[in-house]
């Protein structure tokens, strides 16, 4: 079952959970998966005029309701790129977070997608991965396809990351952070 952005916020804060990522003012953010743009808005916002945002996505309907969401809000510091991220590397060592918004599961080969991920973070920058608890919800992807934190921490290193925190968000989800080996 899919749901709006507005009965989406009943479940998940984007504002909290970029916040707990340590998104600020002046920041590259790169939002892989980024769907119609449930954080990448909301990140444009923090990072202001003097930040930038990376948003990706394999679907170009969603690329188009995005582009029509940032046309409208007026925002000028958003590049989307509609695309495959196991092949996509936007920029060498630019973003200071990469973000995967509970979509990690969805690649075909999510150890290239990260390894990806790490060509494009600066030294200092930090890999998030927001994601499913592997627990039966009414709502979210298959329990079979979710990725356990063990799991995911496991991609994450083979990835050439350190795994620097693991913590609840919300109801629903963790938040992995890493940075580059």
């Amino acid at each position: 079952m899919l749901f709006d952005d507005t009965e989406r916020r009943k479940w998940q804060n984007p504002e909290g959970v970029l916040d707990a990522a340590g998104l600020g003012s002046g920041m590259t953010f790169i939002d892989i998966g980024c769907g119609r743009g449930f954080f990448t808005i909301p990140a444009a916002k923090i990072v202001g005029s003097k930040g930038r945002i990376f948003a990706i996505d394999i679907n170009p309907i969603n690329m188009t309701k995005l582009r029509e969401n940032v046309d409208a809000a007026g925002y000028t510091n958003i590049i989307l790129k509609t695309g495959n991220a196991e092949d996509l590397v936007l920029c060498d060592k630019c973003a200071d977070i990469v973000f995967f918004g509970i979509v990690l599961h969805d690649f075909e080969n999510p150890v290239k997608v990260l390894t990806n991920a790490r060509s494009m973070l600066k030294q200092s920058g930090h890999l998030v991965d927001l994601d499913w608890k592997r627990e039966q919800m009414s709502f979210g992807p298959p329990l079979q396809i979710r990725f356990n934190e063990e799991k995911a921490r496991q991609l994450i290193k083979a990835a050439g990351f350190i795994v620097q925190s693991t913590i609840p968000s919300g109801l629903y989800h963790y938040l992995i952070t890493a940075i580059v080996a």
